[in-house]
């Protein structure tokens, strides 16, 4: 996407633009790319011999890193011009993308995974209440596309009830980090509305880096004394679902909105599991091939939604 000159305000053709059915097809090629990105993600993880939250602190930044001589050398002005509001709000997104990292990867360790990943996903249901309180009125459609991708998730995961008070923790982190995802998208769809994605993006990465490196201080894992190959597995996990996943969701929100990509996010779990089944040798569930329709039954009723509204 074209950058405006950071002396000066938006072209206003952008919005026109932005909503052109040329735009979203580009929107949702670029979609598919991160889905499939971040796919990638819980097998490269499972893969790494390193603590959750150092795998969560290094992505973060690494990508920062990289990002680093983009917004040095050609993003400078953009990021000296950003308003105090464009600034908080994109540091408060990066601290509920920590936030979100750091719930999620401890309860996978405290409670069955099937659990944590359905409660984790549950992201487009806290964005559409949230989008409702701020006076938005999501169509019926929404309501009911979110649901149905809910329900293929739960699908594919099952339910598993526990009653431990460690497993039971273990799902109130898990939730709360679905609710934290939440915050992170429907932020940065506000962020992105003015701010081009590579600022906002240098931004919000370097905050979530900063958050995890307190918290895997906090909690005394090991930042450092990795093999070769760990700092591979980690670099890769960097590329493919920080800086294409992340990074492409973020680019996409502000010509999809945050109900359809905060909904596309539910393709992951899928995905990560016929990735883990090609590449870690590890069986497909059963019902991941009809969870997938499911999932994709559902975001094509919040995308005909978004797009009558």
């Amino acid at each position: 996407m074209p950058t405006a000159p950071a002396s000066a305000p938006a072209p206003t053709a952008a919005p026109a633009a932005a909503g052109s059915p040329a735009a979203h097809r580009t929107d949702f090629a670029l979609l598919a790319v991160a889905i499939a990105s971040v796919s990638l993600s819980a097998p490269l993880i499972a893969a790494t011999a390193a603590p959750a939250l150092a795998i969560a602190f290094w992505r973060n930044a690494m990508a920062v890193g990289a990002l680093t001589p983009l917004a040095v050398f050609k993003y400078r002005r953009a990021l000296r011009a950003l308003t105090r509001r464009e600034t908080g709000l994109a540091v408060a997104a990066g601290a509920l993308l920590a936030l979100h990292f750091a719930l999620w990867l401890p309860s996978l360790r405290m409670t069955s995974v099937a659990s944590s990943t359905a409660l984790c996903t549950t992201t487009p249901i806290w964005t559409t209440l949230a989008l409702r309180a701020r006076g938005h009125r999501p169509p019926a459609l929404v309501w009911a596309g979110t649901l149905v991708a809910c329900a293929g998730v739960v699908l594919l995961t099952g339910v598993d009830v526990a009653t431990s008070s460690r497993a039971l923790a273990g799902d109130a982190l898990a939730l709360g980090g679905g609710i934290a995802a939440a915050g992170y998208v429907l932020l940065g769809a506000e962020v992105r509305r003015t701010v081009d994605t590579v600022p906002y993006t240098y931004l919000c990465y370097g905050t979530a880096a900063a958050g995890l490196l307190v918290a895997a201080l906090a909690s005394g894992a090991d930042l450092a004394s990795y093999s070769g190959t760990t700092w591979l597995k980690l670099a890769a996990l960097t590329v493919a679902a920080q800086l294409l996943g992340h990074s492409l969701l973020n680019r996409v929100v502000r010509g999809l909105g945050a109900s359809v990509t905060s909904t596309a996010i539910l393709l992951e779990t899928p995905g990560a599991a016929l990735i883990a089944a090609l590449w870690l040798g590890q069986q497909p569930p059963a019902l991941a091939w009809p969870a997938l329709v499911v999932i994709l039954g559902g975001l094509a009723l919040v995308v005909r939604a978004s797009r009558s509204a």
